[in-house]
């Protein structure tokens, strides 16, 4: 078998399995398969901008660093270049493509959209990474680390922006407030994810105790991030379903005739 199809192969598995995954979460009326896709394709296309604005971030701490602090430039790349600009293209994208959707009617459409979405930037990354190595080997171990961890990764950031991406959507009172916790919560997560790991590899040469404490931190944290998504998904599994036996009792006396 080819190399390059081992390697696309092994690129794309994580981004299809947990795209199946979330699918399969969605109990009342799935999502059609075009809106899926289109989602999915603005989520590879949010790659293009968030390029550009993580390019100019980056000269912008170049231009001003005052020093070479580790702290500070884990900080900084975890949660403005890579937080704040990937997870602001993916919401306005994901805003473009769904918001006024007739598909996206009940509240756990808000989470599959987004993670389709999330896959979507996750996948074209991936190949980029996976791609990008120097020989097999080095290719084969970085599609294997983030098939386990950067990938399921943005899936989790992805969820926790269609969690308040629904809630804003479903209940208007609040929307301003929901649309701004879509941004920032994934902004938060995604930011203290990169940091952990930019730290980590910062640090493992020098200060190897401090590497494996961060690397234990960031295990603890990927865990809450798990937990914390699967509460999001019954949560709002729980919101669909009211939602849609409400919808099925209003459309019953519709159809007989009972105002």
């Amino acid at each position: 078998m080819p190399t390059a199809l081992i390697l696309s192969g092994l690129a794309i598995l994580p981004v299809v399995l947990l795209s199946i995954y979330v699918y399969r979460k969605d109990k009342f009326g799935k999502e059609p398969f075009g809106m899926l896709l289109k989602t999915f394709v603005f989520g590879c296309l949010s790659v293009i901008p968030a390029i550009f604005l993580e390019a100019f971030l980056m000269g912008t701490y170049a231009a001003s660093a005052s020093d070479g602090s580790v702290l500070f430039y884990s900080l900084y790349h975890g949660f403005v270049v890579a937080g704040f600009s990937e997870e602001l293209c993916k919401l306005l994208l994901l805003a473009i493509a769904v918001w006024r959707s007739r598909h996206f009617n009940e509240y756990f459409d808000g989470i599959v959209y987004a993670a389709f979405l999330s896959l979507g930037f996750a996948g074209v990354e991936n190949f980029a990474y996976v791609f990008g190595q120097g020989d097999l080997t080095a290719s084969m171990h970085t599609a294997l680390l983030r098939a386990a961890v950067s990938v399921p990764g943005h899936f989790l950031f992805g969820v926790a922006m269609g969690y308040y991406f629904a809630l804003a959507k479903f209940e208007p009172a609040k929307r301003m407030s929901y649309l701004a916790k879509a941004l920032l919560a994934p902004i938060v997560l995604h930011g203290t994810f990169d940091a952990l790991i930019f730290a980590y590899s910062l640090f493992s040469d020098e200060i190897p105790l401090l590497a494996i404490a961060l690397f234990i931190l960031f295990v603890f944290f990927d865990i809450k991030i798990w937990k914390a998504g699967k509460r999001k998904l019954n949560r709002l599994q729980m919101k669909s379903e009211v939602q849609h036996w409400e919808n099925y009792r209003y459309s019953d006396k519709a159809n007989n005739g009972d105002e």
